[in-house]
C-alpha cells in the first residue's frame, strides 16, 4: 500500500449506535496527535436497522448488506468532513465497522461494513476487519483498545486504569512496567440508554441527571449482578448478544413496583459496580482512573465508580490530553498505522490469543 504520509483517519461506530466518530491522527516522529475530529450521526432509519440486526431476524443477510452500504455512506461523509482539516495527504482510513454479533466462544465476530465501497467513495486506502485475526488465533477479538491505551497513556513506574464506557464497558490496567491487562466489564451505557429511551424518549441520560434523581433498589441491583458473565475469569468480552432488552426485561419482571427513575439509578450503579469490581480485581492499589467514551460525560456514573473504589479519583482522559469522545477513533487510527508498519496490534494477555498478530485487511483505493 502507499505509505507517503503519517496521517491516518480513524473511524469508530460503537455499541451505542449513535453515529460515527472520526479523527485525523498524526503519527510522525513516534507521536500520537489528533489533528482534527468530526462526528456523523446515523440517520434514524439506519440506526433502527442496525439495532434490529443485533438479533436474528427475517432476511437478515440482504438487510445487513444494505445496512453496510448505508454505513459506508456515513463513513464517507465523516471522511469528507475531515479531509479539508487534515493539513496533508491521508495515507489510509482505518475503520472498525459496526458490531452486530460477537460470539468468540463460537469462533466468530461480525462487524458489518463495506470497506470496498468506502475505498471507492473516498479514493483512499481502507484498512478494516481488525478483530477476526485475533479470534482466528484463539482470542476474544476484544477489547483491542488496551494496546493503544498503553501507547497513548502509559507511563513507566505509574499504574493507571483507563475505562472505556461505550455501550459496553472495558478496562485497561496499565501496570507501569509494560504489562497491560484488561477485558470487557459488562454493560456500559447500553442498558441505561435503553431504559431512558423507553421511558422518556431520550437517547441518553445527560450527565446522569435522571439517575441522580432516583434511588438505588438494592434487591434489583443484586438480581442484575447475578449474571454469570461478571464472575467469569478473563480473558472475556461481551456485547449486545448478552446485555439486551430481553435480558433486562427478564430481570425486571420480578420487580414490577420499582419507579422508573429508581431503575435508572440502579442501572447506573450496576455499571459503576461492575467496572469498580473489575478494577479492584486487576489492580487493588490503583490511585487514578481515567474514563473515555460517552460514559465519561456521565458525572453520576463517574462518581459511583469512585465511591465504589473507596474515593479513588475518577476523571476523563481529557486530563491526559485526549478528549474522551476521540479515544476509540484514535485507537483504530493507531491500529491502522500498526497494520501499515506490519506491526502487531493485539495483546495476547488481554484477548487470550495464541500470540501477537497483525490486525486488519487492506482495501486499496
Amino acid at each position: 500500500m502507499r505509505d507517503t504520509s503519517s496521517l491516518i483517519i480513524g473511524l469508530m461506530s460503537g455499541t451505542s449506535l449513535d453515529g460515527v466518530d472520526g479523527v485525523v491522527a498524526d503519527f510522525s516522529g513516534g507521536a500520537i496527535r489528533t489533528v482534527a475530529a468530526a462526528f456523523t450521526p446515523f440517520p434514524p432509519e439506519l440506526r433502527s436497522e442496525l439495532m434490529a440486526l443485533q438479533a436474528a431476524s427475517e432476511n437478515e443477510l440482504e438487510r445487513e448488506a444494505l445496512a453496510a452500504n448505508g454505513l459506508a455512506l456515513c463513513y464517507a461523509d465523516c471522511v469528507r468532513q475531515l479531509l479539508p482539516l487534515a493539513g496533508g495527504p491521508v495515507a489510509a482510513v482505518a475503520v472498525h465497522g459496526q458490531t452486530i454479533r460477537h460470539r468468540p466462544e463460537l469462533g466468530f465476530t461480525r462487524q458489518t461494513n463495506n470497506p470496498a465501497l468506502l475505498a471507492e467513495l473516498t479514493g483512499i486506502d481502507v484498512i478494516a476487519d481488525f478483530r477476526t485475526r485475533d479470534i482466528a488465533a484463539g482470542g476474544q477479538g476484544a477489547p483491542l483498545v488496551p494496546a493503544f491505551h498503553e501507547a497513548a497513556f502509559g507511563k513507566p513506574g505509574l499504574a493507571r486504569v483507563v475505562v472505556n464506557i461505550g455501550g459496553i464497558g472495558n478496562i485497561s490496567v496499565l501496570h507501569g512496567d509494560g504489562r497491560v491487562t484488561g477485558f470487557d466489564t459488562g454493560p456500559g451505557n447500553v442498558l441505561m440508554d435503553l431504559w431512558i429511551g423507553r421511558q422518556l424518549g431520550k437517547a441518553y441520560d445527560e450527565g446522569g441527571a435522571w439517575a441522580a434523581s432516583g434511588k438505588v433498589d438494592e434487591a434489583l441491583l443484586a438480581a442484575l449482578l447475578d449474571e454469570p458473565y461478571f464472575r467469569q475469569p478473563a480473558p472475556k468480552s461481551t456485547g449486545r448478544d448478552l446485555f439486551h432488552e430481553q435480558w433486562l426485561d427478564a430481570k425486571l419482571a420480578r420487580f414490577g413496583d420499582v419507579a422508573p427513575q429508581d431503575v435508572m439509578a440502579t442501572l447506573t450503579r450496576l455499571t459503576a459496580t461492575t467496572i469498580a469490581d473489575a478494577i479492584r480485581d486487576e489492580h487493588a492499589g490503583v490511585e487514578a482512573v481515567y474514563a473515555c467514551g460517552g460514559g465519561a460525560y456521565n458525572t453520576t456514573l463517574l462518581r459511583g465508580i469512585g465511591d465504589a473504589l473507596g474515593g479513588v479519583k475518577v476523571e476523563s482522559t481529557a486530563a491526559l490530553g485526549i478528549a474522551p469522545n476521540r479515544v476509540e477513533a484514535l485507537a483504530f487510527a493507531w491500529l491502522g498505522y500498526r497494520f501499515m508498519r506490519r506491526a502487531p496490534g493485539n495483546l495476547p494477555a488481554v484477548t487470550g490469543a495464541r500470540g501477537l498478530r497483525i490486525l486488519g485487511a487492506l482495501y486499496p483505493a
